[in-house]
């Protein structure tokens, strides 16, 4: 008997390597996660309010401030949430971080009654350590003759 001998063709040897594309997928999936995230971060400024103009406006830049909106109706809203008149010291103080100084912007619609504002005002001044501002729209300063 004769033997013989087969050869098999000899697998060429696969190098091992590392598949990126996956991995690009994902950091993509979670840059776009913190882009959107990020865009609901910006500080809400209450409602939109026709705001009244003043050529001598300042920005007030303090670390604790909290917004009022007054609305053309007369309507208060503390932040994001509905504000009532006779609640809002305690509202107030409710918002407060420890006993830091708080700087209070209203932004009253211009088609507000003064009083209304007023009547606000006076209830914040109830608040200790409590700084109060209005907001307006700058304007442009008039020219030096």
């Amino acid at each position: 008997m004769r033997s013989q001998i087969v050869h098999l063709p000899e697998e060429p040897e696969i190098q091992p390597e590392i598949n990126i594309v996956p991995m690009i997928d994902v950091i993509f999936v979670v840059l776009i996660f913190f882009i959107l995230s990020s865009l609901f971060l910006t500080r809400s400024e209450g409602l939109p309010v026709n705001l009244p103009g003043a050529a001598t406006s300042e920005n007030q830049l303090q670390q604790h401030t909290l917004t009022l909106t007054i609305t053309s109706g007369g309507d208060l809203q503390l932040g994001n949430e509905a504000a009532a008149l006779e609640s809002l010291a305690e509202q107030v103080q409710a918002r407060r971080v420890g006993d830091r100084p708080l700087l209070m912007i209203i932004r009253a619609d211009k088609e507000v009654q003064h009083g209304r504002v007023i009547e606000v005002m006076d209830r914040l001044r109830q608040v200790p350590n409590l700084e109060l501002a209005i907001a307006t729209i700058p304007e442009a300063a008039p020219a030096a003759p």
